[in-house]
C-alpha cells in the first residue's frame, strides 16, 4: 500500500467535501450509521509499519493500540466518522 501523493489527497478531500454534500441535500439517499476511513502504511518489515502508526498516532492525538488479531492501529472519532491507521503484521490475512 501507498499514501496519497499530494494530488491524489486534495482528491480525496474534494471527495469527501462532496460526498457530505451530495448526502445533506438528497436525504432520500441512505447513509452509513459508522463510516470508517482506513490508511495502511506502505509495506514493508514490522517494525517500520509501527513507526508509522506511531506517527500517525501522535498526529491524531490518540494512543496507538494492538487489535485482538494482532493489527497495530491507531483510532480518531469525527463524531461517527472513524478514520483508523493500521499495520497488518506481514502474512497476516488483511481481514483479520
Amino acid at each position: 500500500m501507498t499514501y496519497a501523493n499530494s494530488a491524489e489527497r486534495a482528491e480525496v478531500i474534494r471527495g469527501f467535501r462532496g460526498l457530505a454534500d451530495y448526502l445533506e441535500s438528497s436525504p432520500e439517499v441512505p447513509a452509513p450509521s459508522y463510516p470508517a476511513v482506513y490508511a495502511f502504511p506502505p509495506d514493508g518489515d514490522w517494525a517500520r509499519m509501527c513507526d508509522e502508526i506511531e506517527a500517525i498516532a501522535a498526529s491524531l492525538g490518540v494512543a496507538p493500540g494492538i487489535t485482538g488479531g494482532g493489527h497495530f492501529i491507531a483510532v480518531r472519532y469525527f463524531g461517527p466518522v472513524e478514520y483508523r491507521a493500521v499495520a497488518i503484521p506481514p502474512g497476516s490475512e488483511r481481514g483479520e
